[in-house]
This record gives structure tokens, C-alpha cells and sequence, in this order.
């Protein structure tokens, strides 16, 4: 079920094969569930690749069989340079585009060289099993991820699958749902899908204890507790939230810079001087494509900012503990910038603006006078759009209630060329 894939692995130079290499998805009912060109491609093949459990799925056909080496994606380039003069047939899980193998070697050879016979996913079969409308259910892989990112979809109502890693699965995420106010959630878990074994184990997650095949999906259907707030998707969540020291951008101010930031999924984010890392928090919330690195110059606010992507459901936020703008140096150049703090630190916006990509943006919050003059003067040079936020609050004063200001927020906003 689950696939090897995932977003911005690089690869050595492309291998040179003769032909296009055929992937063919098959499923937990093995041979019998195949097609003719499925069946034809597999007994065609001069080289059979992939798992174990997929290669003994299908019945000898004289071919040479590789299975995955550990780890498989630094052997794929050489495994393939070694038989390119020879018809190469990749077995897969499933859907080989969804999470598989698929998506991996159309990276790795481009897409003119792989050609793909799918199977149904694992995904597709749960939906029809549970009555779920695919096009309305979320799906988390956590193969090869941590448990964690479930934090980001666990919301009232939502029907979330989560392609399980093995048996042990389906109790981490048990034990993450509860531990996060969601233990009355109706949990199956379906085994062996679409093969003869095919099971489905019904519990929630506060009392699942159930022993599971390793070949299984989850099925969660988020119920909150009484008393668990839930977290909205879009940004501005509130600052208690966030573990922080009361260095942290505010909601209503981080809310209008994300606006100014304008996530894209795929595309890179630099917090500098990310203090609880909120606003790099928030930009990967906005989309599961969306990276960041967060850059705090703290150790104990660096693991803060880290505890803090796991609990909202980002573990894959990149922290570095450091002082920019040294610290910025050899980081992946990124679509957009923030500078939350140290922007009076000599060279550090300079090495945010040199860095950023054609059409990146830069966007610089300013609460002092000195950073003030900093943003004015970038601004005076290459322009861009200048904001002051100021936000009160209501609060008792004696028996009544009275307006209490914040201190006021300039951003700066400008556009690479």
C-alpha cells in the first residue's frame, strides 16, 4: 500500500536505459486480481524489481528478480544503470503515482521513460469500503514520517486515511488522537485490502488495543472532546497556541504577514529569527507542499520552535540554531523571507534579498526605531510596500472595560526581480 517517495529528493545524473522502464501496480490479490497488459508486461519482463512481499505475489516467469536493497533510494540509480540494456518491470503497490515507486522513477528518468500500469490504491479501496467520498476525505502518509503530522488534519467532522508504515501504526495514531483530545474518534482499521485476508477492525482511538497485519490503512473519523479546542486552517491561530517566551508574532500581525507572504504550495520559506517559530508554522499549515527552515539564534528557543511544529502538526519544519546571517549560508535558496528579529544585524536583510528567487518575496516586521530605519532605508531602495499595524484589545479597567494598545507592527513588503 504505502509507496517510497517523497518531495525534493535529488538524484545523481539520470541513468541511461534503452527503453522505458514499466511499472505495474499490483494489488493484496496478487496475480488473480491483474490484468491481461498487467500480466503481459510482468511475463515480458527480462528484469522483475521490488519488495519482497510484491515479488512473491507473481509466479516465476525465468526473469531476474531484484528486491529493494535498505535504504532503495540511493541503490535505484545504479540498480537501473546496470540493466539498462535489459526490459525492466518495477512491481508496485497499488497505485505506483500515489506515494509510490512510480513517482520516484518518473523523478529519476523523466517522464518519457516510465510508463505506469496502476492498480487500484489503497486509498480508493478504504474509500469504497467505508462509504467515503474520495475527493472528500484527507489522506497522511506516515511511511517513513512521523506520527506527528496527523496534528495538522485532526479537526471535528474531518475523515482522515493515514497509510500505515506497518502494525505498529495504528496504535501510534490511537495514542496521538487521544493525547490530543480526540479519543472518541471512530477508528478502523482495514488489513489485507482487496486480498483474500481482508479485514476491518472497528474501535475508537482512546480504546483501541486491537493486533493488526502489518499491511493496513487507517480510517479515522475525528470526533473532538468536549472540552478540546479546535484549531482552524487558515492563519492566525491563537497565540496560546504556540509554547513561547513572549517572543512571538501575534495572531492579527502574523495573520496579515502570511497574507504578505503568500504561501505557494512547493515553495521555501526562511524564518529568520523564527522566536516560536509561529509565522514558519503557519506556512507549512497552509498546504502539505509548503517548507521552511526556521533560523533562531537561541538553543532553548530552537527545541522550542521545534516541539512546537510537531504539536500543530509540521515535524518536517528544518530548524537551525544560529545567528544570521551566518547562519543563512548554504540553505537552499527560498521563494520568501521573513525577518521577525535581528533585522538591525548587520547583512541580514541584505542576505535575504541577495537569496531569494525571481519573483520571492521579502517581507520584514519592524517594531523598534532602529529596525524602523533599517526598513526605510530598503525601502527607499528598492521600494516595495510599506504597512503599520496597530491593534488594541479590550480589557476590565475597575468595573468597566477600556481599549489597551499593542505596540504598533511596520512590515515591509517587496518583490525580487
Amino acid at each position: 500500500m504505502p509507496g517510497t517517495s517523497g518531495p525534493g529528493r535529488a538524484f545523481p545524473a539520470r541513468p541511461d536505459t534503452s527503453g522505458p522502464v514499466v511499472v505495474v501496480g499490483v494489488g493484496a490479490d496478487g496475480w488473480d486480481g491483474l490484468s491481461a497488459s498487467a500480466r503481459r508486461e510482468i511475463g515480458a519482463a527480462e528484469v522483475l524489481m521490488g519488495g519482497s512481499r510484491q515479488l512473491a505475489l507473481v509466479p516465476d516467469t525465468g526473469a531476474e528478480r531484484v528486491a529493494w536493497p535498505s535504504p532503495m533510494i540511493p541503490a535505484l540509480p545504479g540498480l537501473l544503470a546496470e540493466r539498462a540494456d535489459r526490459a525492466v518491470c518495477v512491481l508496485a503497490s497499488g497505485d505506483p503515482m500515489f506515494h509510490g515507486i512510480g513517482t520516484t522513477l518518473v523523478r529519476l528518468l523523466g517522464p518519457g521513460r516510465v510508463r505506469v500500469l496502476p492498480h487500484p490504491s489503497s486509498v480508493s479501496l478504504a474509500c469504497a469500503r467505508m462509504g467515503w467520498p474520495v475527493e472528500d476525505t484527507t489522506v497522511v502518509s506516515m511511511v517513513g514520517r512521523p506520527v506527528e503530522l496527523l496534528n495538522r488534519v485532526l479537526r471535528p467532522g474531518s475523515r482522515v486515511l493515514a497509510l500505515s508504515a506497518d502494525a505498529t501504526t495504528p496504535g501510534s495514531i490511537a495514542g496521538l488522537a487521544t493525547s490530543r483530545g480526540y479519543g472518541g474518534s471512530a477508528m478502523t482499521v482495514l488489513e489485507q485490502l482487496g486480498g483474500p485476508h481482508e479485514r476491518l477492525v472497528r474501535s475508537t482511538a482512546a480504546r483501541w488495543e486491537a493486533e493488526v497485519d502489518p499491511l493496513n490503512i487507517v480510517a479515522l473519523e475525528c470526533r473532538a472532546d468536549p472540552d478540546t479546542a479546535a484549531l482552524g486552517s487558515v492563519p492566525g491561530l491563537p497565540d496560546d497556541a504556540f509554547e513561547h517566551d513572549g517572543q512571538l508574532t501575534k495572531r492579527e500581525v502574523r495573520a496579515v504577514t502570511l497574507s504578505r507572504l503568500a504561501p505557494v504550495p512547493g515553495e521555501l520559506l526562511w524564518d529568520v529569527g523564527a522566536g516560536a517559530g509561529s509565522v514558519a508554522i503557519e506556512w507549512m499549515r497552509t498546504h502539505p507542499a509548503c517548507r521552511a527552515v526556521a533560523v533562531e539564534s537561541r538553543p532553548e528557543r530552537a527545541a522550542r520552535v521545534g516541539r512546537n511544529a510537531s504539536a500543530l502538526g509540521v515535524p518536517g519544519l528544518r530548524v537551525v540554531t544560529g545567528t544570521a546571517p551566518a547562519a543563512l549560508a548554504g540553505l537552499e535558496p527560498p521563494d520568501a523571507v521573513f525577518v521577525g528579529g535581528g533585522s538591525t544585524a548587520p547583512g541580514t536583510v541584505e542576505t535575504c534579498w541577495n537569496a531569494l528567487r525571481p519573483g520571492g518575496r521579502l517581507v520584514v516586521n519592524a517594531v523598534t526605531v532602529e529596525s524602523e530605519a533599517v526598513v526605510a532605508a530598503w525601502h527607499a531602495k528598492v521600494g516595495g510596500d510599506l504597512l503599520r499595524i496597530a491593534v488594541q484589545r479590550a480589557g476590565p479597567v475597575g468595573g468597566f472595560t477600556a481599549w489597551r494598545p499593542s505596540m504598533p507592527v511596520t512590515v515591509w513588503t517587496a518583490v525580487s526581480g
